[in-house]
Order: C-alpha cells, then structure tokens, then sequence
C-alpha cells in the first residue's frame, strides 16, 4: 500500500523513507508521533509494512532497476522519485543489514569438516554386527575460538542429520528471501 505515500507533503516522502531505511538497518525507525497527522493508525501501520516490504524486496531479491521502478509505476512521480533514490543511495545499505540478520541466526560457523566410514564387525554384546559407522569431525568456530566436535554416527542417524542439514538449509534460504 506505497500509495499512502502520497499523502506526505512534497519533500517529507525522502525523509520519511530513509527513516524507514534506518530502522531495518537496526537504527530509529519513524515515529507515529511525527506522522500522526498525515495517517490514521492503521494506514501508519499499512504504509510502514509497505515500505519495508518494498526495500527488502528489492534489495534481497537483487531486482533490475526497471523492475524497481515498475513496482512502484502507479505512484506520482515525486513518490517515485524519492522511493528511487533512497533505494540506489542505500541499496548496499540494506543488503548488508539483511544479511547480518541472517547472520544473526547462529554465532557459531563451521570452519572445517573431515569423516570417516568405518565398519563395525562385532561389539561386545553381538558377535557378528557388520554395522557401517560415520565418523564426523567438525571444527566450529565460536566467538573467535574454534572447537573440535567428533560425532559416531549409524546410518539412521547420518541420514537424520543430511535431513535436518537441508531443513535448516532451507530455511535460511527462505528467511533470506523474506528478509529481502
């Protein structure tokens, strides 16, 4: 809902919209107070989700300037004037906030991995196992420091793991998208 832009008087659109831009970058965003004027409280609601959406969108899923610009073709031209420029001059601006979010998720990286496939014949309660074992050896990488982990796996609990890596996979992937 961009079109409640156009209630802001001339030159206030730039203003408004890098305040925007501030907020999702972790700094004020605008305040109800000095728009409570121009909007009722549900139309600052609309007009805040708009804009953000807009920004996020654009930036997070790297969309051609024309493509910009076509999104927002049904505004008068000073709203899209203000909404284009705010978007070239900060688009890096965003890009970096919205992937600091995705960052955010978990401090810890993987630095390093190394696995072995091992075979296990018997144990000391089966004589014949025959049992295929994975060993991983992971070093993560935790607020500067890294940390060995090892984990013996079977293959039910390899193939938990593959699931559970994808899983998380794709839910980055799609919180980048919506971060975007």
């Amino acid at each position: 809902m961009l079109r409640l832009l156009e209630k802001l008087p001339p030159g206030r659109a730039l203003e408004f919209l890098h305040k925007i831009v501030d907020g999702l970058c972790g700094r004020a965003y605008p305040r109800y107070q000095d728009y409570g004027g121009i909007w009722s409280l549900s139309e600052w609601m609309e007009i805040l989700e708009a804009a953000m959406m807009y920004f996020k969108t654009a930036v997070g899923e790297n969309i051609s300037d024309e493509e910009a610009a076509r999104q927002i073709n049904e505004l008068n031209s000073n709203c899209q004037e203000a909404i284009t420029k705010c978007l070239k001059g900060r688009k890096e601006e965003i890009r970096n906030a919205l992937v600091e979010r995705v960052n955010a998720i978990s401090s810890a990286q993987l630095q390093d991995f190394d696995w072995q496939l091992k075979l296990a014949l018997s144990s000391d309660k089966i004589s014949m196992l025959q049992m295929p074992l994975v060993n991983l050896d992971l070093d993560v990488r935790e607020n500067g420091e890294i940390k060995p982990i090892s984990i013996e796996m079977n293959k039910e609990e390899l193939q938990n793991l593959l699931n559970a890596l994808e899983a998380a996979n794709k839910v980055a992937f799609t919180d980048t998208i919506l971060c975007s």
